[in-house]
């Protein structure tokens, strides 16, 4: 049987202020969890059902019961991991990174860290506005891509503002990104989802691109951050 104190704490992680006052984030799914637990993560606690069982220490035996009263999904998936909040790690500006402007929903956040993950992108640079990547629901869309992209929170303009490489913004009106020869080494940036790039980030971008549209009405109003994201990385690593 989980104690009240228990309880108490896991459902406060599904709240950010709790996952910053105790350090810890919740993970779900036996795919996802195994996957974490090879990293250098620290568990710090995994609950299993009794009809199923992962080889790690502090792990604990609970009921079915016990398991949706603690889950954050409708159909809880057999197990759920605590790991402790890693410390933040230095930013690599060696390569081609990703810089997000406020994108406010964890299924797109974490579509995002996961396509970092499938195209060798290994930093992913948040503005402070941007959704907490150890949101439960950011976790459940990574599918275990986290532990490979490092991710950084800082304050976006001062960050662009002292980079010595292109920084290339999504924008509907920019050059077409398919007439571009795109650099190995730069920051992409990505806006938010309802008002794009702000216009105190955009004042630092040195090159506008833009994903044309190919419908004949021309009538879609503009795509979603995620898949432009993953069109723009596509095309970074193809040039």
């Amino acid at each position: 049987m989980l104690s009240k104190s228990q309880i108490k704490l896991i459902t406060s992680l599904k709240q950010k202020k709790y996952r910053q006052q105790h350090g810890f984030f919740v993970v779900e799914g036996v795919k996802t969890i195994k996957e974490l637990l090879q990293s250098n993560l620290e568990l710090q606690k995994l609950y299993t059902t009794e009809s199923f069982n992962i080889d790690a220490k502090d792990e604990v035996i609970i009921s079915n019961s016990d398991l949706k009263r603690i889950s954050f999904l409708t159909t809880p998936n057999k197990a759920m991991a605590i790991f402790k909040i890693p410390e933040p790690k230095p930013i690599d500006k060696s390569g081609l990174i990703v810089a997000l402007d406020a994108i406010r929903d964890p299924g797109n956040l974490g579509t995002i860290i996961r396509l970092c993950d499938w195209f060798g992108v290994k930093e992913l640079i948040c503005s402070k506005e941007t959704a907490d990547c150890f949101n439960p629901k950011v976790i459940q869309a990574t599918m275990g891509s986290i532990i490979r992209v490092n991710i950084s929170y800082v304050d976006l303009v001062t960050f662009l503002k002292g980079s010595e490489t292109p920084i290339f913004g999504a924008f509907m009106e920019g050059e077409n990104v398919y007439h571009k020869t795109l650099p190995k080494k730069g920051i992409l940036v990505m806006g938010n989802e309802a008002n794009g790039v702000s216009k105190e980030v955009e004042a630092v971008i040195t090159e506008n691109i833009s994903i044309p549209r190919f419908g004949d009405l021309q009538a879609t109003e503009s795509l979603n951050v995620a898949t432009a994201t993953a069109v723009l990385l596509s095309e970074f690593r193809r040039g």
